[in-house]
């Protein structure tokens, strides 16, 4: 138990030394391993790349500019086409994300439905050079939903935005559009909370998408529910990308604020989050956090065990 509890401080420890290490988002080289992580079968329409296995999710090793190339990618061919139920998944994945998966089998399962697992979180960086196959870079899902709708812009391809606090997906789509004046606003909704269990509500969220037809599905319902909710829906949509983006509908749109510029640059963005919103926040930082630690440990443990596991059995001269 003293040993695991030392390799608990190690990894906290080396935090700062791996956020240091982490590459340059001006990079866009992305080295490709034989040994890749096992991923969940998924639609050979949008590209697959190395990935690395946290908890059981096996996370893409990509880089911020190869995502959003290979998104529109499939949006193009999804527009293209004029297929339904053809779409992406992007799911950003984070430690709290990482803790329910390894608690809930419909999570899991919903999360493995994606066609690419971005690491939204620090945490999953750190845990990735801890167990020995790091990724790429971290990516924030509110600076890849942006930089999807500017590239977007430039191809007058849509989004529609759902979700959020009151008002938010309206405004985050008028703040959008003038920043980039080419996005097409196919719509946006925020529907009323619990609306996924009305099946009136549901059905009116459900029309109002299918009759917009967008390229570019933004869902802001929060975790879980964004992940279950397009799992179970996408298939009826007639969409190119369905994209779970959390509170960037609130923070776009500035009904929430990002943390400061150096927490983010230092890894410490939970932080800066947990002190500007403690009410919301603390559960995920103050218990997912230590689950995660645990979660990453044993996988740490268990990847130790198998070498020694094989040299004792394996047959002397």
């Amino acid at each position: 138990m003293n040993r695991l509890w030392r390799e608990l401080a190690l990894l906290y420890a080396a935090k700062s030394a791996i956020v240091a290490m982490i590459p340059s988002r001006n990079s866009v080289a992305l080295t490709r391993e034989a040994n890749a992580a096992p991923v969940a079968s998924r639609s050979a329409s949008l590209d697959l790349w190395d990935t690395t296995l946290v908890g059981q999710l096996p996370i893409n090793r990509v880089r911020m500019a190869e995502a959003v190339e290979t998104i529109l990618r499939h949006a193009r061919r999804v527009r293209t086409e004029r297929l339904v139920g053809e779409a992406a998944h992007v799911f950003g994945i984070n430690a709290q994300i990482a803790v329910l998966a390894s608690e809930d089998e419909g999570f899991v399962q919903a999360i493995l439905s994606g066609h690419l697992l971005y690491p939204d979180g620090i945490s999953l960086v750190i845990a990735s050079h801890f167990l020995g196959r790091p990724l790429a870079e971290r990516i924030p899902g509110s600076e890849l939903m942006e930089l999807l709708c500017c590239e977007a812009a430039k191809e007058g391809l849509s989004a529609y935005f759902l979700g959020g606090l009151p008002h938010a997906a309206e405004n985050c789509a008028r703040i959008l559009k003038d920043r980039y004046p080419g996005l097409g606003i196919a719509g946006h909704c925020c529907p009323p909370l619990g609306f996924e269990l009305d099946r009136e509500e549901s059905a009116k969220v459900l029309r109002s998408i299918q009759t917009a037809a967008p390229d570019l599905l933004f869902v802001g319902l929060g975790v879980p529910k964004q992940e279950l909710w397009i799992s179970a829906n996408s298939p009826v949509l007639p969409i190119g990308v369905a994209f779970s983006v959390g509170a960037a509908l609130d923070t776009i749109s500035g009904y929430r604020q990002r943390a400061p510029l150096w927490t983010r640059r230092t890894g410490l963005e939970w932080l800066g989050r947990l002190v500007r919103e403690p009410r919301r926040l603390w559960r995920r930082y103050l218990i997912a956090n230590p689950k995660f630690v645990w979660l990453v440990l044993k996988q740490w443990i268990r990847q130790r065990r198998k070498p020694r596991r094989s040299a004792i059995g394996s047959p002397q001269a």
